[in-house]
Order: structure tokens, then C-alpha cells, then sequence
């Protein structure tokens, strides 16, 4: 991981229920935003990043899903009274809109996931150093582990795609806002 992943601002949880809540809502966050940037990925003609997001979103789709079967299991109930602490407008694993290209490449796609991969995994990591409680340590440090298995598969696929080449972002006829 990146020395600056440490640094990510997590709030100090000691309850499996509050822990739970939080890793739902980042992996459901990232999964919708992968969803949301496969479709403008496809409105843009750029099938190739399409398909990387979409495959990313069913990712995170599983995820999301296995912990929701955890909350099932310790009776935990999805909470929407839970002001979340992100240290930016979105959660540790969510892509910034403000990122994007339209031409981007799949490289560039996988570094902004492997990004927030990272990101994921530095979240998890300061709540299981924090909390007091063993059982949300344990279980904060189970999904640091996840999100570790997350960045090596990006980082196996990034070395599969070509880094940009200079001007990859020219566009002789750009979109146009007026049309």
C-alpha cells in the first residue's frame, strides 16, 4: 500500500453494528458509482472502460452483498441515522466524477480504482487500530484483508494495459454542451 493510505481519516468505531453499517454503505457507494460510470463510460462510445467499470460495480455488487448477509446474521439493520465521516464528499472507495475523462484509457480507469482500493483498505486498516472493541478489530481487519485482495487483482490488471500515450485526450471534435 502507499505510505499516504495510512492516512486515511476513519472514525473510531466499537461496535460490530456501526462497522457493518459503514463497510455497507462504502461498498454500495462504490458500487453505484461503478454502475454510473459504466453508463457515461457507454454514452461516450468508450466500451472498453465500460466494461472495466461494469465489471468493477459486480465486484463491489458481491461485496456489498456479503457484508448485508453479515448484517442479516447478527440482526443488524441498515442505518440511515448514521452520519458516515468520509474524509472527502464520498466515501474511501467511490471515484470523484471530477477524474473522469471520456477518453480515458483502461489504465487510467484501473489507477483511479486501484486508488480507491487503496483508500478502502487504509479506512479499514485505522478502524481496526483504533477501535477498542476485539470483535470490530477483528472484523475491521478481515475487510482491510478484502480490500487488499481488491488492490492486487487491479494491480494484476493494470499490468495488462498500456499506459496512455501523449495526446490520448485529443479530440478533434469534442462534445458540445449547446447540442
Amino acid at each position: 500500500m502507499n505510505d499516504n493510505m495510512t492516512e486515511q481519516n476513519a472514525p473510531k468505531l466499537d461496535s460490530v453494528e456501526d462497522l457493518l453499517s459503514y463497510a455497507f454503505a462504502l461498498e454500495q457507494e462504490a458500487c453505484d458509482r461503478y454502475v454510473e460510470l459504466g453508463e457515461l463510460m457507454a454514452a461516450h462510445n468508450n466500451r472498453e472502460v465500460s466494461e472495466l467499470f461494469k465489471k468493477m460495480a459486480k465486484l463491489e455488487q458481491h461485496h456489498a452483498d456479503e457484508i448485508r448477509e453479515l448484517m442479516e446474521q447478527k440482526n443488524v439493520k441498515e442505518s440511515s441515522s448514521i452520519q458516515y465521516q468520509w474524509s472527502s464528499p464520498e466515501g474511501p472507495e467511490t471515484i470523484d466524477l471530477g477524474d473522469l475523462h471520456y477518453l480515458m484509457t483502461p489504465h487510467q480507469a484501473l489507477n483511479l480504482a486501484l486508488h480507491n482500493e487503496e483508500r478502502a483498505f487504509a479506512f479499514f486498516d485505522k478502524i481496526a487500530k483504533n477501535t477498542s472493541d476485539e470483535e470490530t478489530r477483528s472484523l475491521a481487519e478481515k475487510f482491510a484483508e478484502e480490500e487488499t485482495e481488491h488492490v492486487k487483482w487491479v494491480m494484476e490488471w493494470l499490468t495488462k494495459q498500456a499506459a496512455p500515450e501523449k495526446g490520448w485526450d485529443n479530440d478533434d471534435d469534442p462534445p458540445n454542451l449547446q447540442d
